[in-house]
């Protein structure tokens, strides 16, 4: 009788481990510079890039760094939060592509990059390109060196609930400019930038083309010549009075101070 309830018991647990889900998500999930994609992601069993973790993470997971290392592009179309720079910096290497793409489904989707090293090496199209709906935060990471912008805010047209936020950035030395904001069919995208430098970009620091606003706190735009900051399309830049703005000649359109 016991051999029978035993094997009973022990049946019913294949039969429930048969019926997970074989591509089961974890709400987080880590990588390394010695780590391997065929991992499960897991703290002891780390991945090796962003693209490789991305798909074993929950939406509103996070993907952590266990060291430095480069981690590659990866496009990102959920909710998500990429933490690197606690145990070392995250680098996000490209040549001839995006850094990281952002597609977001709707306006309450959000994604969170800190702690990143993004380098386009004078070949890679964009740091951070983003499209679609919802709202990334970029904070505490250096992005240099793309042939279009460091941070390309594209949206989608009728989209009013478009955001970036910017917070302890550098963005240099990338030939199209520094931060791109563009109403992509009229869309209004609304952008913050706060404690970041945004220096020596070839055509602009900084453009907000179409609806929306950009509001500047505690930030150093210089460095770029002929402007430094090209408004138009309906939009507005909105300065506090701790930014630091020369250099650059003067904005294509009335800057609001506060």
């Amino acid at each position: 009788m016991k051999s029978s309830v035993l094997l009973s018991v022990v049946s019913a647990m294949c039969l429930a481990l048969l019926s997970m889900p074989a591509n089961a998500q974890a709400t987080r999930t880590w990588i390394s510079g010695v780590g391997d994609d065929a991992n499960p992601c897991s703290r002891t069993a780390a991945c090796k890039t962003f693209a490789g973790a991305i798909s074993k993470t929950a939406t509103e997971g996070e993907i952590d760094c266990l060291d430095p290392g480069g981690f590659g592009a990866v496009t990102i179309t959920k909710s998500i939060t990429i933490i690197c720079g606690v145990s070392g910096v995250g680098g996000v290497l490209v040549s001839g592509t995006n850094g990281i793409t952002v597609n977001l489904p709707t306006a309450t989707s959000r994604v969170i990059l800190s702690g990143l090293d993004f380098e386009g090496n004078g070949s890679g199209v964009n740091g951070v390109s983003m499209t679609g709906l919802g709202q990334v935060i970029i904070r505490n990471s250096t992005i240099r060196n793309f042939t279009n912008f460091g941070v390309n805010m594209a949206g989608t047209a009728g989209t009013p609930n478009t955001r970036v936020v910017i917070q302890n950035v550098l963005i240099t030395n990338c030939a199209g400019g520094g931060f791109n904001v563009l109403g992509a069919g009229g869309a209004t995208n609304n952008a913050e930038i706060t404690n970041s430098i945004i220096d020596s970009n070839t055509n602009f620091n900084l453009q907000i083309a179409g609806p929306g606003a950009v509001v500047l706190a505690g930030s150093v735009l210089t460095g770029t010549s002929p402007t430094s900051i090209i408004v138009s399309g309906g939009g507005q830049v909105i300065s506090y009075g701790n930014n630091v703005l020369r250099n650059g000649g003067s904005p294509t359109s009335t800057l609001t101070l506060q």
